[in-house]
């Protein structure tokens, strides 16, 4: 492989992936015919039921002619979206369902009583208990549950139509019930009608007989206290002293008018006489027969003069004569101008006289009207009683009659009627076969496509290499037997040095499958431009088969192991490899994972591979790399230079900016960083809380802490820590160090070595190699 993962490098062929629908057509088709044949017999061999609707209307059924005098209801909703949802309970109500049963004899028909004619088959599960006992129900809870189960009743949006629609396997008894229900439920409405009528006439009854007798109690206590007040009524309904009192202030009124008139009119009469005036502009003057006779006098005598001085001269004794009459007349008229001034000051005497007597009656019959007027509060109050028993009596009497007479001809309408009666249905609306048969060849169809790609893609068939996928070839390195000699005895060859100078970088962990040529040369033998060539095969999800290089003719070749084959160091100092450890962390339930590699950064190949491989398990890993050179996390960033662990204790970033994915497995890791040491270290004191926010984040954080003491590591245990030493060579520094570590207190250290966990592809690291 190359150094990217199979993830990374392989590509879905969605034209291959599509293309496989094509090669399993047949199996497709075997399928979705088998399963459309299986739904069609299904369809056709199932029960059949039918369905009908019934409809009922709800609205007002009484007619005007028979509405009470001043009852305005019929103008008024008889239902709101409420009540019909109340007539849409009563209608499904037990009570009618019952009625129903009875009358149609639902309880003697197998579909609405399992129990009749039941089968062997239910009674042997019955008898076994792998069933309950339908008998154990009362037969009326049964046929509810039954009818129940098929009813459907519902009030139609906007209307105040309310449906009744059962379902029934015969069509007949589909009609009828729907039919059956409504019907009881016209009748029971009636029958409620007529129990309220019925109950409305035998309270009134008692209540219009007690009624009465109040009404007569209280109209004789209003006549009684009229009498014992002497509160008598007059006209306008009130007291007789009221009446007297506005009549006698109307005479009054009347009495002080004329006073005041004939009053002014003498004493006009008085000042013209006084003055010499002219008496024609007095009306009562002009009024009196007398004076108008004299003045007709005095104007034919002076008629006489003006004829007699056109003949005779002034002093002619008939020109005297009649000027001697003129003055007699207009003397006559003065003085029955004075007596019509007298007979005016006489009348207003009298007017004054009949003043004070009519002042006096008006006082007394004050006082008389004001007591009048506190009895009228008593008898107003009695009266107000009795008026409003007598008003309760007559709208009893009323409601009385109109139940009465509907009691006894029978006549409570109800307001509801059967709007649409069900019709028996000619064809049953369950089971359809043709969508039932279409849905099945779909279903069918859509699962065994799917199938075929979810195959083709878990087989991984339908992948191909990633385009732009760089494969690099690797140098091709002899692994002789003596590379694991013990250490005292063995040498280490310039192949073996250039691997483990190569291991160390980030390409160090290629994932390749390497062919071993057929004739080999030694390993001091391997000529250094001698370079593979990667070929990739379509089936080999991105991994690359490496060709030898050339070989020179000449030379003796030796063979090597096989890779897969490279022998391992036997156990010295009872370390376990790669595998072992993260089943031990797997299976102790460990939160923490602490590798120190006293060997230095080479050997920080164990805390990476056991990381991979608790990830690779489904849980969640993160690796904290705190060596000094960045050992741990260069190899699975590829770089350097992203920022870690240094820049969080320097308050540089965040969790979410230092915890990186690794390039080659599920696992986290969160780098050395880009900060100073020196300033991060100074927060050191803050590696216990990341670290258990870290912990409480994953399921494992795996520590890699370089060539550290006991002390250097104190600070990152914690409950269900593990401390793992990681060891290359069972040489005197690992010792020493497993040792100090068991001293101060980690009695349950364990050694673990990388040398045998090689992927396929991947070369074991040798001496001072990092992966």
């Amino acid at each position: 492989m190359s150094v990217q993962s199979a993830a990374a490098d392989v590509d879905v062929d969605l034209r291959q992936l599509f293309a496989s629908l094509g090669r399993n057509w047949l199996r497709i088709l075997v399928f979705v015919l088998v399963v459309t044949g299986l739904a069609f017999a299904a369809a056709s061999f199932a029960t059949r039921y039918y369905k009908a609707q019934t409809q009922v209307e709800i609205a007002p059924r009484e007619s005007v002619y028979t509405r009470a005098a001043g009852n305005n209801d019929g103008d008024k909703p008889i239902l709101d979206e409420q009540g019909v949802a109340t007539q849409v309970q009563i209608i499904s109500s037990n009570e009618i369902l019952k009625q129903v049963a009875r009358k149609l004899g639902l309880s003697g028909l197998h579909e609405f009583d399992e129990t009749v004619d039941m089968s062997a088959l239910n009674r042997l599960l019955v008898l076994f208990g792998l069933k309950n006992d339908p008998t154990e129900i009362p037969v009326e809870e049964r046929v509810l549950k039954k009818m129940r189960e098929k009813l459907n009743v519902y009030g139609v949006e906007k209307t105040r139509i309310i449906a009744i629609e059962f379902s029934s396997e015969d069509p007949k008894f589909a009609a009828a019930i729907p039919d059956a229900i409504a019907a009881a439920y016209i009748a029971g409405q009636g029958a409620a009608k007529s129990e309220s009528n019925t109950a409305a006439a035998d309270f009134l009854a008692p209540e219009i007989a007690d009624l009465s007798k109040q009404v007569r109690d209280a109209e004789a206590k209003v006549a009684a206290y009229r009498a014992q007040s002497d509160l008598l009524m007059g006209g306008n309904n009130s007291t007789l002293a009221t009446q007297q009192l506005a009549e006698l202030s109307t005479e009054l009124s009347r009495v002080r008018a004329n006073r005041a008139a004939a009053e002014g009119t003498a004493e006009s009469v008085r000042k013209a006489l006084q003055n010499g005036g002219s008496l024609d502009s007095l009306p009562e003057v002009l009024s009196s027969d007398l004076i108008q006779r004299l003045r007709e006098r005095q104007v034919e005598l002076r008629a006489n003069i003006a004829d007699l001085s056109t003949t005779l001269l002034d002093n002619h004794p008939r020109i005297r004569a009649a000027k001697s009459q003129l003055a007699d007349l207009d003397a006559q008229i003065r003085s029955e101008a004075q007596k019509i001034m007298k007979g005016l000051a006489m009348q207003a005497d009298a007017a004054k006289a009949r003043e004070s007597q009519l002042v006096a009656d008006v006082n007394t019959l004050k006082a008389a009207s004001a007591q009048a007027g506190e009895q009228q509060v008593g008898l107003d109050a009695l009266q107000r009683d009795a008026a409003a028993k007598r008003q309760q009596l007559e709208v009893y009497l009323t409601n009385y009659r109109e139940a009465a007479s509907r009691q006894d001809r029978n006549y409570v309408p109800v307001d509801a009627r059967i709007a649409s009666a069900a019709s028996v249905p000619s064809e049953p609306y369950f089971p359809k076969v043709g969508p039932i048969v279409g849905a099945a060849a779909a279903a069918s169809l859509l699962l065994a496509a799917v199938f075929t790609l979810l195959r083709e893609l878990f087989w991984g068939r339908a992948m191909r290499p990633a385009s732009g996928a760089r494969f690099e070839p690797i140098d091709e390195v002899a692994m002789p037997p003596a590379a694991y000699e013990e250490p005292s005895t063995r040498s280490e060859p310039a192949a073996a040095n250039q691997f483990a100078n190569r291991a160390a970088e980030p390409s160090s962990w290629p994932e390749t499958v390497t062919e071993t040529p057929e004739q080999p040369r030694p390993a001091a033998e391997v000529e250094p431009a001698a370079r593979a060539e990667p070929v990739a095969e379509p089936e080999s999800f991105g991994k690359s088969v490496v060709q030898p290089g050339p070989v020179a003719e000449s030379e003796p070749i030796a063979q090597p192991e096989p890779l897969a084959q490279v022998r391992r160091p036997r156990s010295v100092l009872g370390e376990i490899d790669v595998e072992k450890a993260a089943e031990k962390l797997i299976a102790s339930g460990a939160a923490r994972a602490i590798f120190v590699s006293p060997e230095g950064d080479e050997a920080a190949a164990s805390a990476i591979l056991v990381a991979r491989e608790v990830s690779d398990a489904g849980l969640r890993v993160l690796l904290l790399d705190l060596t000094a050179s960045g050992a741990a996390s260069r190899p699975m960033l590829d770089s350097g230079l992203f920022p870690g662990i240094t820049n969080l204790l320097a308050s540089q970033a965040q969790f979410s900016d230092v915890i990186h994915a690794d390039l080659y497995s599920d696992c986290h890791v969160i780098p050395v960083g880009t900060a100073d040491p020196v300033r991060a270290m100074r927060a050191a004191d803050r590696l216990p809380i990341i670290m258990q926010s870290l912990t409480t984040a994953y399921d494992l954080v795996v520590v890699e802490c370089g060539p550290a003491d006991a002390q250097g590591i104190s600070r990152l245990g914690g409950e269900a820590t593990e401390v793992f030493l990681s060891m290359l060579e069972p040489d005197d520094e690992v010792t020493q160090a497993a040792v100090k570590l068991i001293e101060s207190g980690y009695p349950n250290l364990t050694l673990v070595t990388p040398f045998g966990h090689a992927p396929p592809g991947t070369p074991v690291p040798g001496r001072r190699s990092a992966a």
